[in-house]
């Protein structure tokens, strides 16, 4: 919030990007692993106007304490725990251990390190990474007021039929042609925010954050694809990325909004041709692949009355 000092409207905030923390859980009898890494930002709203204005440091918690803060905080929770529920925790400490901070923002990015399999068994103790990441935003007040959005980055999927563009605008700089048949790929960005709106709210179910976000990218993924054999028509990244949303919403009703970033990585038909004519005809067959130009699709789908 905008104060005046000195007779201008002065707004702050300072906290710590990027700390990194690998967190190591072992079931009881010691023999099976369970490892997340994690990438946190933090920052805080605080009354420490002095520090800017007069020199006085005496209410401000050093973006220092707020990194050692993760180390400690993940050392305690001896249970595994949902990246969001892990969130939220910094968050609430952060408002109710220090006066001065009114706001906690914590943002955290988690590499999708996956148990491996050997022989076709889970391995206790392998991991290999992954793809697509898991990311979450925990905005947490003074007053336990919660504002919770989970997400993917990194989701690239890709189909090598099933998809057309066309009766699109034509002027004078329009070359692409009308197409029924083409590849489409892109990497998905998802954003939803849940409708919890306090601390006292949120499910209590160990796990239930990371259960929801698995679920969520599988109703994304079977929209996306369609049926194993028989797929589903897209007729433009447009009409696949609402048809997503709506999915999603339609499944979780406790999801108030999405947003979808779905940039159009393009497979150009290859056809080769000397003088004489064409002597390497496309035949839905050989493609260049190229994300540079790349179309940019987005959009969000919200419940009334709810904002992203």
């Amino acid at each position: 919030m905008a104060k005046n000092v000195e007779g201008f409207e002065f707004e702050q905030r300072h906290g710590k990007e990027r700390v990194r923390v690998a967190r190591v859980w072992k079931s009881k009898d010691g023999k099976q692993h369970f490892v997340v890494e994690w990438r946190v930002s933090i920052n805080l709203l605080s009354d420490c106007v002095n520090s800017y204005i007069r020199d006085d440091n005496s209410d401000i918690v050093a973006t220092d304490t707020m990194k050692n803060t993760v180390y400690a905080k993940a050392k305690e929770c001896s249970e595994i725990l949902s990246v969001e529920d892990f969130a939220i925790l910094l968050a609430k400490h952060f408002t109710s251990f220090y006066s001065q901070v009114t706001t906690a923002i914590v943002k955290i990015v988690e590499k999708p390190w996956e148990r491996v399999n050997v022989d076709g068994q889970p391995h206790d103790h392998g991991f290999k990474l992954g793809s697509e990441r898991h990311t979450t935003e925990a905005i947490v007040k003074k007053s336990g007021a919660l504002q919770l959005t989970s997400g993917i980055e990194g989701l690239s999927v890709l189909k090598t039929t099933k998809s057309g563009f066309e009766g699109f605008v034509r002027d004078k700089y329009t070359i692409l042609p009308d197409t029924r048949e083409r590849m489409l790929a892109t990497e998905v960005t998802a954003l939803w925010r849940y409708s919890y709106e306090s601390l006292y709210s949120v499910p209590k179910k160990p796990l239930y954050f990371t259960e929801k976000y698995l679920d969520v990218q599988r109703v994304l993924l079977d929209t996306f694809f369609g049926s194993p054999k028989e797929g589903v028509y897209s007729p433009s990244v447009q009409a696949t990325l609402y048809q997503m949303a709506k999915a999603a919403l339609n499944r979780f009703p406790d999801i108030a909004s999405i947003q979808l970033k779905m940039p159009n990585i393009h497979f150009i038909p290859v056809n080769l041709s000397n003088k004489n004519g064409q002597f390497v005809k496309f035949d839905d067959d050989v493609y260049l692949p190229t994300d540079e130009p790349h179309g940019s699709i987005e959009a969000s789908l919200s419940r009334s009355r709810s904002k992203m």
